[in-house]
């Protein structure tokens, strides 16, 4: 009798939060706190976890039919709903980002007094790509870019492309766009001026490739934001159908979207793990560990280079160190990827199948997606808490010119700053919801695979190492004390 996937799920999620309760560590907030416990107790907790999880499983769902339902049931209400409000929100979509711009070229520079900083990074960045998870793909629809072509289309064809969109070129210029996008995040001057100019260089851009190759092609495949909040929008319960004036909604099982969809390129799954690789990157280089393994220059290169100490020549060095960092988030995904397609390979060769390996590393890319949205989260949610409130404030002073148009100027201008441990406990119960979820994806996706239950949990084998490897990564990264 095949599990059904209510049950599953239900057991997955008591899994994983069952360790919640259990200790930890957090450096969310820039602040020491120290574990209850020894760490290693709770990579241990951990593993176990996925072991008891992925033994479960096996057991379990053995059968191709126990899969999570499509959407069937229409969320009529919320359709009608979201028809309503359809103009009004493709409306405000475009003012926001016309205000970002604008508060940022003539608003003051101070980061935490202008409207567009904590708008665009805290709001639309962290905020509406949680939200995303629940809501679905409603960016698609309220994209600031499609609605201003949408909108100038009608008078001439100037967005129908000049050029049909290559097959080879695929997710490539979404991941180019995205990497830049992620350099600027980690190493860019942080000015609300500079965030202006780089929006209006992102929308020529967007623009050009809508000119060149049409609306749809390119926002499909170039438009990062909506290649990054589709992959989010695959999670949710929730599924859109868009029409030409009406949004259609229908429920769904949560995750239901990863199995209904696949990776077409292999583009898309090196953007995919880019997704954890930045995550992970972006933890780990504000680490102690990290920075002295370049400042302290353990094996001695650097001061066998420059003849002293590396710290001592922190001015010179610089540089090198902005270019070391820039190497290594760069080649970040292409590492993942050579371990996914390891592990895949291995897989592979346990269950004795002949599927085509190109097959089934687009096959299997979408159960990391859990894993991706979790360590986003649990990374950065903190700063919607300790940031995000300040645009209560900000919508009464967009420029910061003392402004009080809503007489809200003076609310919400305290962070929220939640207990240490709260923020530790939240970061382990997601971190390992997320593995025991894409435990389960992987193993639905090899039962599809590979045809029987037996070569489906040994294939699984070692995507269970490789899921055992990131929990405990993950988990390490936020234990340690970050640099000063």
């Amino acid at each position: 009798m095949p599990l059904r996937p209510r049950h599953t799920l239900i057991t997955l999620t008591f899994c994983a939060l069952s360790l919640a309760a259990a200790p930890a560590s957090a450096h969310s907030f820039g602040r020491l706190y120290t574990l209850p416990v020894p760490l290693w107790l709770y990579l241990y907790a951990a593993v176990a976890t996925l072991l008891v999880s992925f033994l479960l499983i096996g057991a379990l769902a053995t059968q191709k039919q126990a899969t999570l339902t499509p959407a069937t049931r229409p969320a009529v209400h919320l359709g009608r709903l979201m028809t309503r409000l359809r103009p009004w929100l493709r409306s405000l979509s475009v003012m926001t980002l016309l205000l970002c711009i604008l508060t940022g070229l003539f608003g003051v520079q101070d980061s935490y007094r202008n409207f567009s900083m904590t708008c665009f990074w805290i709001l639309f960045i962290l905020g509406f790509a949680y939200a995303t998870a629940v809501i679905g793909d409603l960016y698609n629809t309220i994209n600031p870019w499609r609605v201003i072509s949408e909108s100038l289309g009608r008078m001439n064809r100037l967005f129908d492309g000049q050029w049909a969109y290559p097959r080879w070129l695929g997710y490539w210029p979404a991941l180019a766009l995205y990497s830049g996008f992620i350099w600027i995040e980690l190493f860019g001057h942080a000015l609300p001026r500079t965030l202006a100019w780089q929006l209006l260089a992102y929308s020529g851009i967007t623009f050009t490739g809508m000119i060149c190759f049409g609306r749809d092609a390119w926002l499909r495949h170039g438009e990062f934001f909506g290649v990054f909040l589709r992959l989010i929008a695959h999670m949710s319960p929730l599924q859109h159908e868009r029409g030409p004036q009406a949004q259609g909604l229908r429920w769904r099982m949560p995750f239901a979207g990863l199995q209904q969809h696949r990776a077409e390129h292999i583009s898309l799954v090196i953007f995919i793990l880019f997704m954890l690789s930045a995550t992970a990157f972006d933890g780990l280089r504000g680490t102690v560990p990290w920075y002295r393994l370049f400042w302290t220059d353990p094996y001695g290169l650097i001061q066998g280079w420059i003849g002293q100490p590396p710290i001592h020549a922190f001015v010179q060095l610089r540089p090198y160190y902005l270019g070391y960092e820039t190497l290594c988030l760069l080649i970040s995904p292409w590492l993942y990827f050579a371990a996914y397609a390891l592990f895949v390979w291995l897989g592979r060769l346990m269950a004795g199948s002949r599927v085509p390996m190109r097959q089934l590393l687009l096959d299997f890319s979408f159960s990391l997606l859990p894993i991706a949205l979790v360590y986003h989260i649990t990374h950065y949610y903190t700063l919607l808490l300790s940031q995000g409130v300040k645009i209560v404030s900000l919508l009464s002073d967009p420029f910061g010119w003392s402004w009080d148009l809503f007489g809200t100027a003076q609310l919400w201008r305290a962070p929220i700053l939640p207990e240490m441990s709260t923020v530790w406990h939240t970061q382990v119960g997601l971190i390992l919801f997320g593995h025991v979820v894409s435990v389960y994806l992987a193993h639905q996706q090899a039962l599809r695979s590979f045809g029987s239950a037996k070569a489906a949990v040994l294939s699984q084998v070692p995507m269970l190492v490789l899921m055992v490897l990131f929990t405990t990564a993950g988990l390490w990264i936020l234990a340690q004390p970050i640099q000063g």
